[in-house]
């Protein structure tokens, strides 16, 4: 079980709406493609201290990658609400080598099954996954379970629990 506030439907429903706002606004400011990354978290809690500790490492382990490819980034909106810690960056490069580097983390990093980083491209189209998103529980393809509800929101957040213990556990002292 996850502990923080939890949040229905609508304010979910209303959270993606003005994020879209927000996209469709950088977008129109600077012509340049976007990459918008928020947590996949299951069930009615979307942020807490572990979630919010998650989301930084994920932005940071990004930063790190982007900056490694020399990508710029021109512009930066952050948000940490009740909804979901979430950010939106404006990017000066190929929207395909956005996507390379996005993908990346979400398959290799400790958190990046956690990690949901949509790429669009300067005219406000996603780009897709080459490969499907694996199931946080069995590794069927993410879609189909969650389409068939396969599994329980609390086995899933179970596994959510797992990976925030694990992959925000601070360094061992060296």
């Amino acid at each position: 079980m996850l502990h923080g506030t939890p949040v229905d439907l609508a304010a979910m429903l209303a959270a993606r709406e003005a994020r879209a706002l927000r996209q469709w606004d950088l977008l129109a400011r600077f012509h340049a493609p976007l990459l918008s990354y928020t947590l996949n978290i299951p069930g009615p809690v979307k942020t807490s201290a572990a979630i919010r500790r998650a989301f930084d490492i994920g932005l940071g382990a990004l930063a790190a990658a982007l900056a490694q490819r020399n990508i710029p980034c021109i512009a930066r909106e952050e948000r940490h609400e009740a909804t979901g810690d979430e950010a939106i960056l404006a990017l000066r490069a190929a929207p395909e080598e956005i996507k390379a580097v996005a993908v990346n983390l979400e398959e290799t990093h400790p958190l990046g099954r956690l990690f949901d980083m949509d790429v669009l491209n300067a005219a406000g189209e996603k780009i897709a996954r080459r490969t499907p998103r694996r199931c946080l529980l069995c590794g069927r393809q993410a879609q189909d379970c969650a389409r068939s509800r396969r599994h329980s929101v609390a086995q899933l957040q179970e596994a959510v629990a797992r990976l925030l213990r694990t992959g925000c556990a601070p360094p061992p002292p060296a």
